[in-house]
């Protein structure tokens, strides 16, 4: 029935070992076709064994699990001419051109010779990879890499494709590419799992499943995550103090769930609204004005905010006293691979105390830049 839910979870638990490491903790959901739904959750939250569980290379401790209709544990074959799994490392192989990876897994998923020109040559339009398909895969830049193994995962149209932390390591640019591509795979009525730990990417989810030592802390929309903190989230603007010892002493108190330094301001959660009175009084001099919250912000506040009454950044070293001066200097550094150059005429300087963010998409020079 096209109603039935293409993953049907319930009381999933996987333990390791001798059953002393618990990975996922009794877990329950469906998940209808229609839209993208995000694994939300810090590292060792359970995503990457979710979905390698839902995708059956690995076995359940106990609980009730169907995918696309079949036991992965009974139904392997059936289930995996259904369901597509992109991992965190995809198995391109990097001597191989790009259409060499095209083929080989064209092998492996068993689709005909006549078959795949035509699929190939969508797949490689889809992708943008169609001027690159005597590159080999090694020679691709990360963005480039995730979308050969975005097709290669979809050599056959499954129904289902679960992909883990696919944006990792990737630039921003291709990020919105990568984002761009699933979308239209939803339209196209496939169902789409996408891991992530970036909260910024949890927002253009449509649905959310929030993971924290293996048990299911949210589930829903990335709105109804953010809904308990209105009223609650604000800016502190025009501080006349360090806005690091500001931070540092606001991240004691019981009133405060978490808080960041955002440009000249800082941006605060509070336990309630009521606490913004006494704040906006302990700093005359400053504004406290209320800004709409961010699903970091809802992260933050089930992860360890208002019910343990203390930020879990409180166990943060303290911070060294401001020391002026110059740490580094930067002149006209340029760096040359023969007549390619990696990095030309940069300078900057970097006083003490100070983050400096490199930021560009990939081959922009960063890392020769660091290295240098």
């Amino acid at each position: 029935m096209t109603n039935d839910p293409l993953i049907s979870v319930a009381n999933l638990t996987k333990r390791f070992g001798r059953g002393n490491e618990t990975a996922l903790n009794n877990l329950s959901f469906d998940l209808l076709v229609g839209g993208v739904t995000g694994l939300v959750g810090p590292d060792g939250a359970g995503k990457t064994t979710l979905l390698r569980v839902l995708a059956g290379l690995l076995t359940r401790t106990k609980g009730e699990l169907r995918v696309c209709g079949f036991d992965p544990q009974k139904n392997g074959a059936q289930l995996h001419a259904q369901l597509s799994y992109m991992p965190q490392k995809f198995g391109l192989y990097e001597d191989l051109t790009v259409l060499e990876n095209l083929n080989l897994y064209a092998d492996l998923r068993e689709l005909g010779t006549e078959r795949r020109q035509d699929r190939f040559d969508a797949l490689l339009e889809f992708t943008g990879l169609a001027t690159f398909t005597d590159r080999l895969a090694g020679a691709l830049s990360g963005g480039m890499k995730q979308k050969l193994g975005l097709a290669c995962s979809l050599v056959r149209k499954p129904r289902l494709l679960l992909l883990d932390e696919p944006s990792v390591g990737v630039d921003p640019i291709s990020r919105r590419e990568l984002w761009r591509m699933v979308k239209n795979l939803v339209d196209d009525g496939i169902g789409v799992v996408w891991s992530t730990a970036y909260l910024d990417e949890a927002e253009l989810c449509d649905r959310v499943i929030v993971l924290s030592e293996g048990r299911s802390i949210f589930d829903g929309s990335p709105a109804k995550m953010t809904e308990p903190l209105a009223d609650r989230t604000f800016h502190l603007v025009g501080l006349n103090h360090s806005r690091r010892r500001v931070l540092e002493d606001l991240l004691t108190r019981q009133e405060i769930v978490d808080g960041v330094i955002e440009g000249q301001n800082l941006r605060l959660v509070l336990s309630d609204r009521a606490a913004s009175r006494s704040l906006a009084e302990e700093f005359p001099g400053a504004k406290l004005s209320s800004t709409r919250p961010r699903f970091e912000d809802a992260f933050m506040d089930r992860l360890g905010g208002a019910k343990q009454s203390r930020s879990p950044f409180r166990k943060l070293s303290k911070i060294l006293r401001p020391e002026n001066g110059v740490v580094i200097r930067s002149n006209a550094l340029t760096k040359k691979f023969g007549s390619f150059a990696a990095a030309q005429d940069i300078s900057f300087e970097i006083e003490r105390g100070e983050i400096y963010g490199l930021i560009g998409p990939n081959g922009a020079g960063k890392s020769t830049t660091f290295k240098m």
